[in-house]
């Protein structure tokens, strides 16, 4: 009777066992080669271990992780669980019945935590379609040390006719030291994303209320007039190779006396374990020019589950871990405090461990909060977005003017030229879409 008593229990182990496996569930999560991703990776296998479950991670460039999600929840692919997507997109794609709602994660997550206007962006009709987990808006890193020695004195609001004669000053191309850098990679939310910014500074838009495009006129012209006299003259070799991570590693490692590009960058540059100039750099407001609208733009990274993914429960489960109050704490504990998740919760800027870390906090949260993306421009515009256009034709316009822009950066055409092309593309995609008549 004894024996019959073991089999029977040890049976009944091997069928707990055996559903316990049966619930593990394997997920693939696609997301951006960027620190604070690569920072979520190292830390996963806390929640695997947690919950039995496993990731599998799938990192790419910015670019072709946009192209590679676009195409696959436009045909329903199903590729992948868990995507990290832009303020972009989550709005765009959970309109279309693209993305599950993620708005039952539970009493104890504490939506109320979350940026107000940060949650609202991904919100349609009442449902949150994606959750942030980190959130920037841009400004001016600078080298004081290189500013104290040439006597120069960075204002709380620069204007671009200042960092111009900043960069000329601070430009030592013998020491390899470049006045200033910026995105020259072709892209929507590459190049664009920056020239989105100081286009609507120097008073353009893309579009005027009757959506007829812009590109050509002369805002954009002295604006990108601007742009490329700069990299040509002060910033790096193979400015046209450069996106945000290219960039970030120029200026940690002592090649930009400025640059101007994501808050979330101050974590990394700050950061001594990352940046060879975190004892070196200041930082202030993006620059201006004829108005302050949209001169700073407004941006998340956030976490979205396809409706093609069969997995929802398991890949709400890993999200919620990975955007709560209690994952900021490990990143702060585990990685250091300056490498926090920046932009998404109220109490991460309570935190007394991370003001203590990270002077740019304050800084970086009020950049956030005031970017206006209703009123992004000088003149009225029929859209939102301060360095995109929230209608989902913007990710192939953008590029297409990227790539002109790009070129006339190569030199291989001329601005006006490479304006006017841009012109007529944008005319041509806006007319087929039905915008223009």
């Amino acid at each position: 009777m004894g024996n019959l008593l073991k089999i029977l229990l040890s049976s009944a182990a091997g069928c707990v066992l055996a559903a316990g496996l049966a619930q593990a569930e394997e997920l693939t999560i696609a997301t951006v080669n960027n620190g604070d991703m690569i920072i979520m990776q190292k830390l996963s296998p806390e929640w695997e271990k947690e919950t039995g479950n496993k990731l599998n991670w799938v990192i790419l460039e910015e670019n072709v992780l946009r192209q590679k999600l676009t195409t696959d929840i436009a045909t329903r692919g199903g590729q992948y669980d868990i995507m990290t997507i832009g303020g972009y997109e989550a709005p765009i794609w959970g309109k279309k019945g693209w993305l599950q709602p993620i708005d039952d994660l539970g009493d104890d997550y504490d939506y109320g935590d979350l940026l107000a206007p940060i949650k609202s962006g991904l919100t349609v009709d009442g449902k949150l379609y994606a959750i942030p987990f980190y959130t920037e808006s841009s400004f001016t890193l600078y080298r004081k040390d290189l500013f104290d020695a040439a006597g120069l004195k960075m204002p709380d609001q620069p204007t671009y006719d200042q960092i111009k004669e900043f960069a000329d000053k601070l430009t030592d191309k013998s020491k390899e030291q470049y006045g200033l850098c910026l995105r020259g990679k072709p892209g929507w939310g590459e190049n664009m994303a920056f020239l989105g910014t100081m286009i609507n500074t120097y008073g353009g838009r893309w579009f005027n209320m009757d959506w007829k495009p812009q590109i050509n006129s002369e805002p954009w012209k002295k604006a990108i007039t601007d742009y490329v006299d700069l990299m040509k003259k002060d910033g790096p070799p193979g400015v046209t190779s450069n996106g945000f991570n290219e960039n970030q590693a120029l200026f940690s490692t002592g090649h930009c006396a400025m640059w101007i590009d994501a808050t979330s960058a101050a974590g990394r540059v700050y950061d001594p374990k990352q940046s060879q100039v975190a004892d070196k750099i200041a930082f202030t407001r993006a620059p201006v020019n004829v108005t302050p609208n949209g001169s700073s733009w407004s941006w998340s990274w956030n976490l979205a589950i396809p409706t093609s993914s069969t997995k929802e429960e398991a890949a709400k489960s890993f999200i919620k871990w990975a955007t709560s109050k209690q994952y900021v704490k490990m990143v702060g504990e585990k990685e250091g405090w300056v490498a926090v998740p920046p932009g998404t919760r109220k109490s991460t800027y309570e935190l007394p461990e991370y003001q203590k870390a990270a002077p740019f906090a304050a800084t970086v949260e009020k950049a956030i909060l005031s970017a206006d993306p209703a009123h992004p421009t000088k003149d009225p515009v029929p859209y939102t977005g301060v360095q995109f256009v929230a209608i989902p034709e913007f990710q192939g316009i953008g590029t297409l003017v990227g790539q002109q822009i790009a070129s006339a950066l190569a030199g291989q055409q001329t601005v006006d030229a490479a304006l006017d092309n841009a012109q007529k593309q944008v005319e041509r995609e806006m007319k087929k879409a039905g915008y223009v008549k």
